[in-house]
């Protein structure tokens, strides 16, 4: 689960799939994302700023989003 912070900061975007296309695309500054580890046990932890944004981005992949509209 990804949660976000009430502010975003808008910046281009691409990605090596698609070499050629760049986009504005707003995101949260900051973005909590929750994963299990192999314990078991439920890890939360905290992005800000670029690391947030490439996480972000990363993650809708993870979801099946090739490109987010902007």
């Amino acid at each position: 689960m990804t949660t976000g912070s009430g502010e975003t900061d808008e910046q281009y975007e691409g990605c090596l799939s698609l070499f050629d296309v760049r986009g504005l695309v707003p995101r949260p500054l900051k973005i909590t994302v929750e994963t299990v580890a192999l314990t078991g046990e439920t890890v939360a932890t905290a992005y800000e700023r670029g690391l947030a944004r490439l996480i972000h981005h990363e993650i809708d992949h993870l979801d099946g989003l090739l490109t987010r509209p902007g």
